[in-house]
């Protein structure tokens, strides 16, 4: 087994830490989250959280827990490689931020919106929003439609926090 050493650039063997060549991760050996994995955590995690048995009254540790192994059990995912609970968390975490973001400038499209003007007219509007005010393309479509209907009792709009919604963990 390779071993590589990670340090500080100096030469002194007690300043470097040995790791197995193998477990050290990439940014390149990171798997993108493609729009039908997107959804599944986002339906595992609406499963999760509206389970009426236990809901979101459980620690954040457990409740990601239960999510990732809905996600890593669903027979979509059939033949993938399993996500791990911080990769899903992470993910949920971005989803949760972009979406929140985007339908700020899609209820600001529905404040602007005209006579005349269709659902579709005022998604164009809120993308053209979102470019000007954060000078990138919204790319999670697939998830803002997922989410768009669900209600948060805490916030108003088509919103749904996809991240720490269980309490924190006391014991971390």
């Amino acid at each position: 087994m390779a071993i590589r050493a990670l340090g500080t650039g100096h030469d002194n063997e007690s300043s470097r830490r040995q790791v197995p060549e193998e477990s050290v991760k990439t940014f390149a050996d990171r798997r993108k989250y493609s729009p039908k994995e997107d959804r599944i955590l986002i339906g595992a995690w609406l499963n999760t959280s509206k389970d009426p048995l236990v809901g979101n009254e459980q620690r954040a540790v457990a409740f990601w827990k239960r999510i990732v192994d809905y996600y890593n059990a669903s027979p979509q995912l059939v033949g993938e490689v399993p996500r791990e609970v911080t990769s899903c968390k992470q993910r949920g975490s971005r989803i949760n931020h972009e979406v929140s973001r985007f339908t700020g400038c899609y209820n600001q499209a529905l404040r602007e919106q005209r006579s005349g003007q269709n659902d579709d007219d005022v998604i164009k509007v809120a993308y053209d929003i979102f470019f000007t005010k954060y000078d990138t393309k919204f790319t999670l479509d697939h998830c803002w439609r997922e989410l768009r209907h669900e209600q948060n009792p805490y916030r108003k709009g088509p919103e749904v926090i996809l991240n720490d919604t269980a309490k924190e963990d006391s014991t971390s």
